[in-house]
């Protein structure tokens, strides 16, 4: 049973559409400020695998739709959510949404995950933000739970 709870975080990113959309799409670019590797490119239908070597740990992310410059929704995690990415065009440039939900938690464990998923989403965010707007890879997902 799934709660009605979601999370959700933003940010504008001043680029275009286009090169926002494909930073999610295309793991040549989602590796500068998210996941280490990807097993490919994001297309509907298709399951990738995304990894994160410096934590040891690996996801199978399922794609169920793609509307393009609209829209990636996606279900992955462990136990499994759906993440949606919404991108919607402003004069400044992008917004990026991105919202999770259909969480199996409950009580202190719906609550772990709900912020684990605020915080990490909202990074993996800034680190897009610096990457395309400045080219910079701040290693934001690397730093977050640096080894001693």
């Amino acid at each position: 049973m799934s709660s009605n709870v979601y999370v959700e975080a933003q940010m504008l990113i001043r680029k275009s559409i286009e090169d926002v959309f494909k930073a999610f799409i295309d793991p040549e670019v989602t590796t500068n400020f998210w996941f280490t590797k990807s097993t490919g490119k994001l297309e509907e239908g298709k399951t990738v695998t995304w990894e994160w070597e410096m934590y040891g740990a690996k996801s199978e992310v399922k794609v169920l739709k793609i509307i393009e410059n609209e829209l990636i929704s996606t279900i992955w995690g462990e136990p499994s959510a759906n993440v949606d990415y919404e991108f919607k065009e402003m004069e400044k440039g992008t917004l990026v949404i991105i919202k999770s939900y259909g969480f199996s938690q409950t009580g202190e464990d719906l609550l772990k995950v709900i912020n684990d998923n605020t915080g990490g989403f909202t990074t993996v965010l800034d680190g897009c933000k610096a990457y395309l707007e400045h080219g910079i890879n701040l290693r934001l997902i690397e730093d977050k739970f640096p080894a001693k």
